[in-house]
C-alpha cells in the first residue's frame, strides 16, 4: 500500500469528525453553518484546513466525513476532492464512539488492516511538517497488531477544559518520534488537579487525535461496547445498497451516546500499562482547538496568552481600528470602523441579526446562551 504523495506504508484512512454545533462561537456558529465550515483563521474554513493538512498523508478517496443532514451538502461543497459517498450524515447525535466505530466496521470486511486516524474538524496546527512526522509515526505504530495509539499535545497551562493522558514509560522511538505507554485518561480535572498533572510533566492533553487499525477499533467496539457492535455491523452491511439510508435512520440511533474515551480508551487502560497496547506519541506540532472565542483571541493575538491580554484583534472590520486606552479586546464587526475606547477583555460579534458582548473571561460559557435561546423557543437565533 501507497501513502500519497509516494512513501510506502500501510493504508490510511483520516476520519473527520465534522457533527458537532459549535455553540461557544454563537452567533457566527449556527446548526447549519456551524464552526468547522466558518472560515475563523484565514481564508479556508476549519474543516478545509483539516483536509488540508491530512491530504499529504492519504488519498482524497480515503477520507471520510462524519456529520449531520445540516451541514453535509454544505461540507460537500467545501470538500469537493472528498467522494461524496465518503460523506456521512448522522440521522442523531450519538457522541463521538458510534461515529468513530462507523468508520472502522465499514472498512474492516475488506481492509481490515487499514489504518483509521480520528481528527477533529475544528482544530489548528501551525507546524504542518511536524505533524506529518507524527502522524506517519503514528499510523507506523498502530499497523503493529492491536495497538491504540494516541497523540498527547504536550501543555503550556493548567487547562481544565481538555482531558489528559497520564504518560508510561518511553518503549521506543519510531520514525524518530518518541512513544510512551499510557498509564491512563482523566476527563477534565479541576483546577487543582490539571495544576499538578502539569507540574508533574508526565500528563499530556488529550488532543482527540487517534489512530489504530479497522480491525483494532471494530475488535475494541465488540469488547467494551458489545451492545453497539451489532448494530453497526448492520449498517455496514447496508452501506452502497439502497437500504442504506433507512437501515441508517433505524438503526443508528439504537447505538449508545458515549464518546470514544468512554467507550474504549478509558476501560481499555484499565487492563494496565502494559496490557492495555495504548500508546501515546508527543503532538508537538503547535496545535490549538481554538475551543472559544478567548481561545480565537489568543491564537489570533500570536498565541502568547500575555500577548493577547495586551493586543486588541479586530476581525472582519473595515479599516484599521481606533484604539485609545484599551486592551485585551476581540471585535468581529464585519464591514464595520470599529472604536475602542477605555475597554478592556471584552469580546464583541456582530452578525446580521445578533450582537454578542461577553468578556474573555466568561467566553467559554457562550454555550450556555444557545441553551438560554432554544428554551426561550428562539430557533431561528440558534
Amino acid at each position: 500500500m501507497i501513502f500519497a504523495g509516494g512513501k510506502a506504508g500501510p493504508r490510511f484512512a483520516p476520519v473527520i469528525l465534522a457533527g458537532g454545533s459549535g455553540t461557544r462561537f454563537w452567533p457566527r456558529s449556527r446548526r447549519a453553518r456551524a464552526k468547522q465550515v466558518l472560515a475563523l483563521d484565514g481564508e479556508r474554513t476549519m474543516i478545509q484546513q483539516t483536509l488540508d493538512r491530512l491530504l499529504p498523508l492519504a488519498s482524497a478517496e480515503d477520507v471520510w466525513v462524519i456529520t449531520n443532514t445540516l451541514l453535509d451538502e454544505l461540507i460537500a461543497e467545501q470538500l469537493p476532492q472528498v467522494p461524496r459517498g465518503n460523506i456521512l450524515s448522522e440521522p442523531v447525535a450519538r457522541n463521538t464512539a458510534p461515529a468513530c466505530a462507523l468508520a472502522a466496521f465499514l472498512l474492516e470486511p475488506a481492509a481490515p488492516d487499514t489504518v483509521i486516524g480520528i481528527f477533529p474538524s475544528d482544530q489548528v496546527v501551525k507546524d504542518q511538517t511536524r505533524f506529518e512526522e507524527v502522524i506517519r509515526a503514528g499510523v507506523a505504530l498502530a499497523a503493529r497488531g492491536e495497538r491504540i495509539v494516541v497523540l498527547g499535545v504536550p501543555p503550556t497551562r493548567a487547562e481544565t477544559g481538555y482531558g489528559y493522558v497520564e504518560l508510561g514509560a518511553t518503549v521506543e522511538a519510531v520514525r524518530g518520534v518518541p512513544v510512551r505507554r499510557v498509564k491512563r485518561f482523566t476527563e477534565k480535572p479541576d483546577r487543582a488537579r490539571a495544576e499538578e498533572f502539569v507540574a508533574s510533566g508526565n500528563f499530556s492533553w488529550n488532543g482527540g487525535i487517534f489512530l489504530w487499525s479497522a480491525r483494532t477499533l471494530a475488535g475494541a467496539i465488540r469488547e467494551h461496547c458489545p451492545a453497539m457492535a451489532p448494530l453497526l455491523e448492520r449498517i455496514a452491511a447496508a452501506y452502497g445498497s439502497p437500504e442504506f439510508e433507512r437501515v441508517f435512520a433505524e438503526v443508528y440511533p439504537q447505538c449508545e451516546n458515549i464518546s470514544i474515551d468512554y467507550a474504549v480508551l478509558e476501560p481499555r487502560s484499565a487492563k494496565g500499562e502494559l496490557g492495555s497496547e495504548i500508546y501515546c506519541l508527543p503532538a508537538d506540532f503547535a496545535w490549538n482547538d481554538i475551543g472559544s472565542w478567548a481561545a480565537l483571541d489568543e491564537h489570533r493575538a500570536g498565541g502568547v496568552p500575555e500577548q493577547a491580554a495586551w493586543v486588541n484583534v479586530c476581525d472582519g472590520v473595515n479599516d484599521l481600528p481606533v484604539e485609545i486606552d484599551a486592551h485585551g479586546n476581540y471585535v468581529y464587526a464585519p464591514g464595520k470602523a470599529v472604536v475602542l475606547l477605555g475597554v478592556s477583555d471584552l469580546v464583541v460579534v456582530e452578525t446580521a441579526d445578533a450582537l454578542l458582548i461577553t468578556t474573555r473571561e466568561r467566553s467559554q460559557d457562550v454555550g450556555k446562551v444557545v441553551a438560554e435561546l432554544k428554551a426561550r423557543g428562539r430557533d431561528d437565533l440558534i
